[in-house]
């Protein structure tokens, strides 16, 4: 890099400019760097209590739909689940952690407080059909929930990876060939200065050698 530059005192000062510059970016992207960290360890524990009432959630419903087999046919079953009709939608909006956006999900019609809702009819049906499926509608939600708090774990991890690599290559790449850079430069010139300088107090000393010599051939001639 030294080799590129110019030594001149104008590149000098861009160079210190741009080393202040890269200094300053270099702690605001460690501070990026803490701040997604910090995030992500938060949102962790947001995934892992998800994760952990999603498996809570789903043996109690398969607990419940293995009493439901027992006292009704796998053909009935199949025939109420079959019968639902209304179909859950998603709301999928997007927010900002760090500066990333990340997923967020809201549901409708997961879970239906009245069986009326659900589409299969009360009749000849029992009350431990009804508390299978609002199982069920509850590990929907959950696994929902996991979906959102997964995605936005996925997304800050490569947000902290690309942040690490702008922080690494600036600590020990750009800044350092800068300094390089500053110190090559600073050396030509005063090496220069210093070149400068003698050739000065050269000719200083011809002039004065030319001098002598005049003066001296001028008391010769009187």
């Amino acid at each position: 890099m030294a080799l590129d530059i110019k030594p001149t005192r104008s590149e000098l000062i861009a160079l210190k400019r741009r080393i202040k510059m890269a200094r300053m970016g270099h702690q605001i992207l460690k501070k990026k760097r803490d701040g997604l960290i910090l995030s992500f360890f938060e949102i962790l524990k947001k995934a892992k209590m998800a994760r952990r009432e999603l498996q809570e959630e789903y043996l109690h419903a398969l607990k419940t739909m293995n009493i439901c087999r027992m006292l009704e046919t796998d053909a009935k079953l199949k025939g109420i689940a079959l019968a639902i009709s209304k179909m859950p939608t998603l709301d999928i909006q997007t927010k900002s952690v760090m500066g990333v956006i990340v997923p967020q999900v809201t549901t409708e019609g997961t879970t239906s407080k009245d069986v009326f809702e659900r589409g299969y009819g009360v009749m000849g049906t029992s009350f431990v059909i009804d508390e299978a499926v609002s199982e069920y509608e509850k590990v929907i939600d959950r696994i929902l929930t996991v979906a959102e708090v997964e995605n936005a774990m996925k997304r800050l991890l490569e947000e902290i990876d690309k942040t690490k690599r702008r922080v690494n290559a600036l600590e020990f790449e750009v800044i350092p060939k800068m300094q390089e850079a500053k110190a090559f430069i600073t050396f030509r010139l005063e090496e220069m200065e210093r070149e400068t300088v003698f050739r000065t107090k050269k000719i200083k000393m011809k002039k004065d050698k030319i001098k002598r010599a005049e003066r001296k051939a001028a008391s010769a001639g009187t």
